[in-house]
């Protein structure tokens, strides 16, 4: 049974980095996001079906940052002393009660502002894998809700309704388009 309680804190220690990886220290998740927000580790996860359909999921009303909005099927910062990978699995388990095999894409630096809330300012891992849709639930206090997409379906919704989605899955989308489709079809097979 999935939890129904927040998986994370605002006490969480997040791993702090420089431009190029390496870390450099720890800041509470909370401080890590306010004013311009504190350059740290996080890694994004992109789920498909065996039709091809990406798992979207709509972050929870009680999100700080970007509440409400649509983003990939998973993402959120490793914790203090967590490989990247670790924490994706981890992650999964929390907040869609699913484990799968991943693949790692690439890694970017990006950095975006919610209103005069926060900032996220992350070095992110991007990850791709495949999901079995049986028994697959969420926990609401992180998700909203989740629905599968075909590719096209969600070039479509970006270009008409991108003001919905969160800024890294616009970034980290694009850049899967254009790189990595051949990859991600590997992983279905």
């Amino acid at each position: 049974m999935i939890s129904k309680h927040p998986v994370s804190s605002p006490e969480e220690e997040l791993i702090l980095v420089d431009s190029s990886d390496k870390s450099i220290g720890y800041l509470s998740k909370l401080e890590a996001h306010q004013g311009t927000g504190t350059l740290h580790r996080a890694f994004s996860v992109f789920l498909f079906n065996k039709k091809g359909q990406l798992l979207l999921q709509q972050r929870s009303r009680e999100k700080l940052l970007w509440p409400l909005f649509w983003s990939n099927s998973c993402c959120s910062p490793p914790r203090s002393g967590e490989s990247p990978e670790k924490a994706v699995h981890r992650r999964l388990r929390e907040e869609l009660g699913v484990s799968s095999r991943v693949s790692f894409l690439f890694k970017f630096e990006y950095k975006a502002a919610f209103k005069d809330i926060g900032t996220e300012h992350e070095l992110c891992w991007v990850w791709a894998g495949k999901i079995e849709e049986k028994n697959l639930s969420f926990n609401p206090s992180e998700i909203e809700a989740i629905r599968f997409v075909f590719p096209e379906e969600l070039d479509s919704e970006l270009a008409r309704n991108g003001d919905q989605y969160t800024p890294w899955i616009k970034i980290e989308w694009q850049r899967i388009k254009e790189e990595y489709m051949s990859s991600i079809k590997d992983i279905l097979v």
